[in-house]
């Protein structure tokens, strides 16, 4: 309310003052609990009336619901939740843990492995760090705990391999990222791939490692699997690992257009889960498509609200100049790209000590864009390193918010098969791993190529 005042009713105020102030408004609502976008929405409002005054609010209140929703490029979103949404329902998904871990569990921290892979495989079909710590975190957690497993990397490897599912393609978080740096879908969703892969095995050969030199942090399993029991799990997981495989593929050669892609997984993942589930009946198919359709509609408004802050913002920031002034600061400085960038890992650490990863996002890339292109960075190469920074500021203390939703789940008498499980045990659980984001992190920026290869060898638009 302070800040506010202080836009409204100040004389004189600076745009720049304004654009600023408006800013930390948008971040002192988020903290206070108000929606994301709705929180934007009001404070980029306040700023815009001090700017351009009340016609200009009302133009832009009649535009913006239109502009912010009618973009082709967004329309993969609601396919692409439809089909997260449906292979859960149908419970393709539900045996991703199993499988790993008939095939990786007699391995040097099995289950850990099992899990961060599993984790890999919800993030291809889910894309919700959130969603994805909750399904892995009530099912691998209790496992890893009564087979001795120590409580640091059992949820340690739940919140990394959370994380997992801003990165991994077909990733939401990327789409909307495109949206708002306007970078193509298909080619942005594929930067991430090389990189969301090599994270995944650098966390699995991390865990094989540690627990090769300590083996009381997570003993080897004594379940042995057949080799048919092996291949069954295979099975069990076809229909999800075909559609992915297709929907990448699809995009990759050109065949699919990301909205084309989005579609074809929605279908094929209801089509599949009704072929491939236990009940088969057009009874259980109607119900499930329909309560999948609720949960996407409420996805996508929640969304499409928080596009339609950014948009405001975005407005507030052009006309204050704040965006041109942070530019010829940071140019100023004489900072060189690398310096650069190593500083907004710092930044971003400070932001995820109270601000979800969407609103990170949101939040700062229409003000960075002017920075970018002065430094020439590659919008498509920085959305994958800006998806990473994130995923470490949800975890890293204080303040980690995946942590401590981790931390949440394993508090359940259910889950923790009666051990106490501490808040330091998560921050010291994803401490290793947030070490080795950071190294592929600065590989990033050293070899842009890692990002950049693929989707430069595509077709895709």
């Amino acid at each position: 309310m302070i800040i506010a005042a202080v836009i409204l009713f100040t004389p004189d105020l600076p745009d720049t003052a304004v654009g600023v102030l408006t800013i930390l408004l948008s971040i002192v609502a988020m903290v206070s609990g108000i929606h994301v976008g709705i929180a934007i929405m009001g404070a980029g409002a306040v700023g815009l009336w001090k700017l351009a005054g009340t016609s200009a609010v009302a133009v832009t209140f009649e535009d913006v619901p239109f502009t912010s929703a009618a973009s082709w490029s967004l329309s993969v979103i609601p396919l692409f939740i439809l089909m997260g949404v449906a292979m859960g329902r149908f419970n393709l998904t539900g045996k991703l843990f199993t499988s790993a871990q008939a095939w990786l569990g007699r391995l040097p921290g099995g289950l850990a492995v099992s899990t961060n892979f599993a984790g890999a495989g919800l993030a291809a079909s889910s894309g919700s760090s959130i969603a994805i710590s909750y399904a892995l975190g009530r099912t691998t957690i209790p496992e890893m705990l009564r087979a001795g497993y120590k409580p640091s990397l059992a949820t340690g490897v739940v919140a990394m391999s959370g994380t997992l599912g801003m990165l991994i393609p077909p990733s939401v978080v990327l789409v909307i990222y495109a949206g708002v740096a306007e970078t193509p879908v298909g080619p942005q969703l594929l930067a991430a791939l090389i990189p969301g892969l090599l994270t995944a095995l650098a966390y699995g050969v991390l865990i094989v490692v540690r627990c090769s030199i300590d083996p009381t942090l997570g003993p080897r399993s004594t379940t042995h699997y057949t080799w048919g029991q092996r291949l069954r799990s295979l099975v069990d997981v076809t229909p999800v690992t075909l559609i992915l495989i297709l929907i990448i593929g699809g995009m990759y050669t050109g065949i699919f257009t990301p909205t084309e892609a989005g579609a074809f997984g929605a279908i094929a993942a209801i089509l599949l889960g009704w072929l491939f589930g236990d009940d088969r009946s057009v009874g259980h198919l109607v119900r499930t498509v329909l309560t999948s359709l609720r949960e996407t509609a409420a996805g996508v408004a929640s969304i499409f609200l928080l596009l339609m802050g950014v948009h405001v913002l975005t407005r507030v920031v052009a006309l204050s100049g704040v965006a041109d002034w942070i530019t010829e600061t940071i140019t100023s400085l004489g900072l060189s790209r690398t310096l650069f960038l190593l500083g907004l890992i710092f930044v971003f650490l400070i932001l995820g000590m109270f601000m979800d990863g969407l609103a990170m996002i949101l939040l700062t890339v229409p003000i960075l864009m002017p920075v970018l292109a002065t430094f020439d960075i590659s919008l498509l190469w920085f959305g994958v390193f800006m998806v990473i920074l994130v995923e470490l500021a949800l975890v890293t203390p204080p303040i980690g918010m995946l942590s401590y939703i981790v931390h949440r789940i394993a508090s359940n008498p259910e889950v923790n098969e009666g051990m106490t499980v501490r808040l330091s045990d998560v921050f010291k659980g994803v401490s290793w791993f947030v070490v080795t984001s950071a190294v592929i992190l600065v590989a990033l920026i050293f070899f842009p190529e890692i990002a950049l290869w693929l989707p430069e060898t595509s077709a895709a638009e």
